[in-house]
């Protein structure tokens, strides 16, 4: 995935209240480092992770933003 796409799902993840805490807690990371890391590769590679270990979400997501699924994980 892309840095820009990786932006663009993160700022999906984290619109939603479930997803988002789902994403902080399955990932480990909090506010203040997605804030100073949202694109890094590392914070890339976790949203890809993340969508692609439960597909309701990447389906969402990949709705949401108007993109297909395959595009956002590996």
């Amino acid at each position: 995935m892309d840095a820009v796409l990786a932006l663009r799902a993160l700022t999906a993840i984290l619109a939603d209240d479930a997803l988002r805490d789902r994403f902080l807690t399955l990932t480990g990371l909090d506010a203040a480092t997605l804030r100073a890391r949202a694109g890094a590769p590392d914070v890339a590679d976790a949203v890809a992770t993340f969508l692609a270990g439960h597909e309701p979400d990447l389906l969402a997501v990949a709705a949401r933003l108007g993109v297909p699924p395959a595009s956002l994980a590996p």
